[in-house]
């Protein structure tokens, strides 16, 4: 590391930190040597499965670089320095750029701007390394989109827009295809296989859940039915007045709802284990699985949902899916779950067991698919077989901060208020 000249600039890590949350280098969006204006894109850095744009402090040239791609990086942390406009120019010649550098693969990742953009002289020109991914993935022609940065600068958003309105009949026009990494020959000669390399996200995602199940947490489930006859009358009840005031009525809004009345009744399902004690929140921030495509699992989360009455819980979720779709999710987003909350039926699965924990959180409620199914109806002392909207519901839990009876009996609460829907 070279000592600081004068007038120099730091670039730095922001400060804002959260436990347990790790973040790293994705990749310099300069080299050495090239000059960069003031709230430029300078660096992208991925934490929590979100992508944030780091903008210049200042403009100059970038003479110094502390921390490379795939580095790991703690808040505050001196990444590089910047010769600012006016100082003594550094003698130093730019160093050859590899062709690592040149054309790095990576995965889709929701783009966060952290200050403003420079506006610069064509759209093009302002593109990050993400819009070109998605341009490319879409074959998209940049020139083709109205940019909605500052400057014309188009973003993560309006590429997925551009696409999104391309697959319902929209027209666009369409880029040259990419170059694809090139299919890489398999281990003993076998023909017929394909390689994808491992994205950051993907990485940090298999990483995640392999500590969880196998590392820290003893994972128990256990699984129940829930009749959603209730839930499904009162939704066509309030779906419209709902829509008319901004929030679509989902059934994730009603299990996020059932999730804090099962809190209540077991507290510890609303915790972190540690070493000394089982820490148990009295807020309760719902973590929600939303699958991204392209992306992968993310959760953003659905803070006080202890405060939130049914329609404040259907226009939080609403916000947080629309921004996780669209590529906006900012890493507050993701951060502070207690609980998360995961609605695999949407895809079609009955049941998934277990749904590996994620840590520190003590316990993960699963929904499966909502089917009509047959059952038994005792009407006094009578049975008979009727036909109800029903699916199987789980709880997983870390065996270390509940024990059986006690998820048996979050989950009968659980249960009981799908079962009992009163608005």
């Amino acid at each position: 590391m070279s000592a600081p000249a004068s007038g120099d600039v730091e670039i730095r890590a922001p400060s804002e930190e959260s436990e347990g949350t790790r973040s790293q280098i994705l990749r310099w969006l300069k080299q050495v040597g090239e000059s960069v204006a003031e709230n430029e894109p300078l660096i992208e850095i991925e934490t929590d499965k979100v992508t944030v744009e780091i903008a210049s402090p200042g403009t100059g040239v970038l003479r110094e670089i502390l921390k490379h791609e795939q580095d790991e990086i703690v808040p505050g942390e001196l990444l590089g320095r910047l010769e600012s406009v006016g100082s003594q120019p550094s003698a130093r010649p730019s160093p050859p750029v590899s062709a690592s550098q040149k054309s790095m693969p990576g995965a889709d990742r929701a783009e966060t701007r952290v200050g403003p953009v420079a506006a610069v002289p064509g759209a093009a020109a302002q593109l990050s390394p993400a819009v070109r991914r998605l341009l490319g993935e879409h074959r998209l022609d940049a020139a083709g989109l109205s940019g909605t940065g500052q400057g014309g600068r188009i973003t993560v958003e309006d590429v997925l827009r551009a696409a999104a309105a391309r697959g319902a009949g929209g027209s666009s026009t369409p880029a040259e295809p990419t170059a694809a990494t090139p299919p890489q020959p398999a281990v003993g000669g076998d023909a017929g296989v394909r390689r994808v390399p491992h994205t950051a996200v993907r990485k940090r995602i298999a990483e995640h859940m392999a500590q969880s199940l196998l590392h820290t947490a003893p994972h128990v489930t256990t699984v129940f039915e829930a009749d959603l006859t209730a839930v499904l009358q009162d939704r066509m009840r309030q779906r419209e007045e709902f829509a008319r005031r901004g929030a679509p009525l989902t059934l994730t809004a009603y299990f996020v709802q059932a999730t804090v009345a099962a809190v209540r009744a077991v507290p510890e399902a609303n915790s972190r284990w540690t070493d000394t004690a089982l820490e148990i929140y009295e807020a309760i921030h719902v973590g929600v699985a939303t699958a991204v495509e392209g992306v992968g699992l993310v959760v953003p989360v659905v803070r006080d949902a202890q405060s939130r009455d049914l329609f404040e819980t259907a226009q939080g979720l609403d916000e947080l899916v629309v921004r996780a779709r669209q590529g906006r999710l900012s890493p507050a987003d993701v951060r502070g779950g207690t609980i998360t909350l995961s609605n695999h039926g949407v895809s079609g699965s009955l049941l998934a067991a277990p749904i590996i924990i994620n840590q520190p959180q003590s316990a993960i409620v699963g929904v499966g698919k909502l089917e009509k199914r047959p059952v038994v109806i005792e009407e006094g002392e009578s049975q008979k077989i009727g036909v109800r909207p029903r699916c199987y519901v789980t709880l997983t839990l870390d065996h270390r901060a509940m024990d059986g009876h006690q998820a048996n009996h979050f989950m009968q609460t659980f249960v009981h208020t799908l079962n009992h829907w009163r608005a």
